[in-house]
Parts: structure tokens; sequence; C-alpha cells
């Protein structure tokens, strides 16, 4: 796997682009990931990370990260769209004081989900753990930050 790029790369190629802050639709995104974030607790709680079930958990973090992610950057005047945005919103986490460890996490995380949804890749409780852990380490940081941009767009 290769070193994630720097979010000013895509911006470059036009994979991402500046735009003026879409706080409704950021809004929408981060109620949703929270949302979803409760139902797979809650998912969780009541069934346990299994191999069975690890596609699955590990496709749900994924989305809930990205969403989490696309809140983030539409309250800061970003967007990405077609191919590469995956690789643009992930890379976008160094842009908001995130480290490199998490970086690649998050990058292995968007790899191992696109073996699942376009290879048939199988993944294992002990990854699908791993990935639901750090969904709850990231989550509560990636929300104060998309939270602080809403509470303060119409001050």
């Amino acid at each position: 796997m290769r070193a994630v790029r720097y979010f000013e790369e895509f911006l470059a190629q036009g994979i991402a682009k500046k735009q003026a802050p879409d706080y409704s639709r950021a809004g929408f995104l981060a109620n949703e990931s929270e949302k979803s974030f409760a139902f797979l607790k809650t998912i969780i709680s009541d069934y346990g990370i299994t191999d069975d079930n690890a596609n699955s958990v590990v496709r749900l973090c994924y989305d809930i990260f990205m969403e989490i992610m696309r809140a983030v950057m539409l309250k800061n005047g970003f967007n990405s769209s077609g191919q590469g945005a995956h690789e643009a919103e992930v890379s976008y986490m160094r842009n908001i004081g995130f480290g490199d460890s998490d970086i690649i996490f998050a990058d292995q995380m968007r790899y191992f989900r696109n073996g699942i949804v376009y290879y048939g890749k199988v993944l294992d409780a002990e990854y699908a753990k791993k990935v639901y852990g750090f969904l709850e380490k990231v989550y509560p940081k990636l929300k104060k930050t998309a939270d602080s941009k809403l509470n303060t767009a119409g001050k």
C-alpha cells in the first residue's frame, strides 16, 4: 500500500474542490453519522463482532467514518467527487490535525472496504474489532470538529 497523498494534490487534480461551506448538508451528514453510529453500537452490543458479521461491521464503520469526514469537509468549504474522492477524504484528516498512524489506518480501512465491495474480500472478526476501535477513537474528534463548525455557522 502506498503512502497517502496530501490533500493539496487532490485539489490540484480537481478531485477535491474549494467551495462555499454547505452547513445544511454538513449538518445532515453529521446527524446521520451520529444515528448510524448509535445503531452500530446497538448491533455490536446485541450480536458482538464475529467472523460472520465482520464484513458488515467494517462496511458500516467505513460509511459512518466517511459521512462525518464529508460533514467536516463541507463545513470547511471542500468537496470531493469522482475517482479518488474517498482517498481525498481520508487525506483531509491530515488537514484537521490527525497523525500519520490514524491516516494510514483510515486508508487501509478504505482499501479493505473496497476489497469487500468490489472483489469479494472476506475479513475476520479480529480486523473488524480493530476497525470498530478505530472508529470509537476518531469519531468523537471528528464529530466535535463538525459540530464546532455548525455551531458557529450562523453567528
